[in-house]
């Protein structure tokens, strides 16, 4: 992106998305502080659950189920919510067994990683987090390797030969090569639009919301959305956020440690709720640095997308469509866009199209 660029003020408005946005956040604020409390407990309670299960892993999975069991009911309000506005028609049955894949994944490096962090700390005492960093940081990456195996039974072939040629095209451009244009079949759950890029390296996948061809979108807005998807691919950044963890992972281990120490360390499975806890915690203080590195990549992608399909009107009226499909607020208030925002406000998204096609026209 230039250095010193302006955007123009934009307020564009969607009375509708604004409306659909409050109670999210509310829910968010809501199972958020449940959680904590019942982490609070969980931890205090920590002897007791070690006498009776004996083993971390074992704590470990009741710490989990008791979360899922406290986020069920905003996460049931939210879906209702959704379903209210049109953003879905999935059954609430459908819902709640959906995520299966999902959990079963989480589950597992959850307990890969407290395996990790008893193992060393077993063998290497209180310094384990100087090891147990990097072995984080390892595992992270493998995970974001991974992660398009566990979408792949959703996934399918791009069926629009010309439009996956274009979208080939415009990855010539940028310099990197898709390994695959793929569909998610998303229409089940949710009637939003979206893409993603998933994996890296051999596993790296451009992967389009089966909603973003089944809504009549114009080519124009798809093209935007895969060139931008495609910028994240040729600026790195995948691999930058797997730098990213792995250069906090042994802070944040460190900081595990230190939590645990005094009542016998991460080895001792009644402090595996306290040390989720303490995660917990640190992801939420994380937050605000989290998102505005987020939000940084993703304006840098909107950026090389316009540079690349040359056409500010069709992300203009892919960023308006997030608002008005997605039930995006435009320009959330302050505090939700520290804590929930990843991307750029789409008033931002918009100005910077507009500050494109200015800059564009004094190059003319």
């Amino acid at each position: 992106m230039p250095g010193g660029l302006e955007l123009p003020a934009v307020r564009f408005r969607a009375p509708r998305a604004d409306e659909y946005s409050r109670l999210p956040r509310a829910l968010w604020a809501g199972r958020t502080a449940a959680a904590l409390l019942v982490l609070a407990g969980l931890a205090a309670a920590g002897p007791w659950l070690a006498r009776r299960l004996r083993h971390g892993v074992a704590v470990l999975l009741v710490v989990l189920a008791a979360l899922w069991l406290v986020e069920l009911p905003f996460g049931l309000v939210l879906h209702w919510w959704q379903r209210r506005y049109g953003l879905t028609h999935q059954s609430y049955l459908d819902w709640l067994v959906y995520p299966w894949l999902e959990l079963i994944a989480l589950v597992a490096v959850a307990s890969l990683a407290l395996v990790l962090a008893t193992v060393l700390a077993r063998r290497l005492g209180r310094r384990w987090w100087l090891a147990g960093g990097p072995a984080l940081a390892g595992l992270g990456a493998a995970v974001v390797l991974l992660q398009p195996f566990v979408l792949v039974p959703r996934l399918e072939p791009l069926g629009d030969q010309p439009l996956a040629a274009e979208i080939r095209r415009l990855g010539t451009r940028l310099g990197v090569r898709p390994r695959e244009v793929d569909v998610e079949d998303v229409s089940g759950r949710t009637t939003r639009i979206n893409a993603e890029v998933a994996g890296f390296g051999p596993t790296r996948r451009v992967i389009l919301w089966s909603t973003l061809l089944e809504r009549d979108v114009p080519r124009g807005e798809v093209r935007f959305v895969a060139a931008h998807e495609l910028a994240h691919v040729a600026r790195r950044h995948v691999w930058k956020g797997v730098a990213w963890f792995a250069l906090l992972a042994t802070p944040i281990a460190f900081v595990v440690a230190e939590a645990t120490r005094r009542r016998g360390g991460i080895g001792d499975p009644a402090n595996v709720p306290l040390a989720v806890l303490v995660l917990i915690v640190v992801e939420l203080a994380l937050l605000p640095f989290a998102n505005a590195v987020s939000r940084r990549y993703e304006a840098e992608a909107d950026w090389v997308a316009l540079e690349t399909t040359r056409d500010p009107v069709g992300g203009r009226r892919l960023f308006e469509r997030f608002a008005t499909a997605n039930l995006a607020s435009p320009s959330p208030p302050g505090w939700s866009y520290a804590l929930l925002g990843t991307h750029p406000s789409l008033d931002d998204q918009i100005a910077m199209a507009e500050a494109w096609a200015r800059v564009s026209a004094r190059r003319r």
